[in-house]
């Protein structure tokens, strides 16, 4: 188009034909040349148009078929949940079924027992009646020593308890379904991007514009999330002496890479689940009774290699003749605890010690020497206190074959003390005591443990 232009102009020049009807031609022409020029670019906009709605057809097409296929995926994932609750539900059912089979089963055992009981009880009352109705004085006399021990034996048969249910009319299993509840409230997708960022979105906005269309359908991504509480498993939790054992499983699929279990001490504490990736909810609480007595023995596990323990680790000995410890298999770290170790082998009047120590104290020295063990040491005529390597309060007065030393542990009071032969030994010996302490002994001679005795009576806290 430009060069005809130029053309025209040329001949114009020339001098050939009338000038105004060469600048008539290219005024005829110009608007022409510019309409043809946006025809151009209209036409490419259809075309992008054509392409963008076949892509769109397309796109429908794609959500038609993955809105069928994600519904089918989420009802086969719901159903699953549904199945998997109805046979848990079956389990639960069977074991209420068993406990009421059992109740019914004690009941209908204590009728049959209590009926039969009451008619030979019944009868035996009818003919004492029989008896007493009797005017014959000998015959009386012949027949009553055997009646009055039949009528005490039936009288025996009825203890203490005899005439109370076996059994309560309450079922003793509780079901908490508050967290898997709110777990479910709580079930959704993983949010989605923005639609403002999608690509179909920029698609759009494009449309009227030069910019490059993307084909990318929008995408949904999940980033971490905080875990869900964890869920405890009562029949699983469990005491046993001075320790409690907790269980429990978490209920979502999140990553968990540790937990955090917090103690209350009666004073009010809390208890809080965590994990790494954030601050989780508050799991329920379990309470857990230890029982009222600690017994507990000779720790293998914590005695120097030359400890030998025998009498189900109730007795130890010592092949060495230097000074070695070992602990017992409790832990204390809160209230008031007695034990006694009785001295059952006492040759050359050697020097054994007594106390409590930590779980890292050293194992090949006399108890005492370091830092994590409070302890005294005696021998047939005078004791010391010692802790950390320092002697205090030399006390006249020792130990022999078959002596006792006892071992008072007052945390409420944080102090311990000592006593021989169920005398208290010498002043109170530590004071300020904080933290887990467990009994200790060292020796290089016998010495059998008692555990769960009585507080001495005598004592002077």
């Amino acid at each position: 188009m430009i060069g005809w232009l130029c053309d025209e102009r040329m001949e114009r020049r020339n001098g050939r034909g009338s000038p105004s009807d060469k600048v008539n031609t290219s005024i005829t022409h110009y608007p022409a040349c510019q309409i043809s020029q946006a025809l151009n670019g209209v036409s490419d906009k259809a075309k992008d148009a054509k392409e963008f709605l076949i892509q769109l057809k397309n796109l429908l097409q794609q959500i038609q078929e993955n809105g069928v296929e994600f519904e089918a995926c989420l009802v086969a994932q719901c159903d699953s949940l549904i199945e998997a609750l109805t046979r848990q539900k079956a389990k639960l059912l069977t074991k209420v079924t068993k406990e009421k089979d059992y109740k019914l089963k004690v009941v209908r055992d204590q009728i049959t027992h209590c009926t039969m009981k009451l008619r030979q009880t019944t009868g035996m009352m009818e003919f004492c009646l029989e008896v007493l109705k009797e005017n014959d004085p000998s015959g009386f006399l012949q027949i009553s020593d055997p009646l009055i021990k039949r009528v005490t034996s039936s009288q025996d048969q009825w203890v203490k308890g005899a005439l109370e249910p076996k059994v309560g009319s309450e079922f003793d299993l509780t079901l908490n379904t508050d967290v898997l509840l709110q777990t479910i409230l709580q079930l959704d997708y993983c949010q989605g991007k923005d639609v403002q960022e999608s690509p179909l979105f920029k698609q759009m906005q494009a449309a009227d514009s030069e910019a490059e269309m993307e084909t990318e359908s929008p995408g949904v991504e999940c980033g971490p999330s905080v875990p869900a509480a964890p869920l405890l498993q009562l029949e699983k939790c469990c005491t046993r002496d001075n320790s409690a054992t907790l269980a429990w499983r978490v209920i979502a699929p999140s990553p968990i890479e540790g937990y955090i279990l917090e103690l209350d001490d009666g004073n009010g504490g809390q208890y809080r689940a965590y994990s790494a990736v954030g601050v989780g909810p508050y799991s329920k609480t379990v309470v857990l009774k230890t029982s009222d007595v600690a017994w507990f023995t000779f720790d293998p596990s914590t005695a120097h290699r030359d400890i030998v323990l025998t009498n189900d680790n109730q007795t130890v000995s010592c092949s060495s003749y230097d000074d070695r410890v070992v602990l017992g298999t409790a832990a204390f770290s809160k209230g008031i605890h007695y034990w006694e170790v009785r001295v059952d082998r006492y040759d050359n009047h050697p020097d054994p010690a007594f106390g409590i120590a930590r779980i890292n104290t050293m194992k090949d020295m006399m108890l005492g020497k370091d830092d994590k063990a409070w302890a005294m040491y005696v021998d047939n005529n005078r004791s010391w206190f010692m802790h950390n390597n320092s002697h205090t309060n030399r006390a006249e007065g020792g130990i022999a074959k078959g002596s006792t030393v006892g071992i008072l542990l007052d945390l409420n009071k944080h102090t311990l003390t000592f006593y021989v032969n169920k005398v208290q030994h010498g002043p109170t010996a530590f004071e300020s005591l904080d933290g887990v302490f467990v009994p200790a002994v060292s020796i290089n001679r016998n010495a059998t443990l008692l555990t769960g005795l009585e507080l001495p009576k005598n004592s002077k806290q």
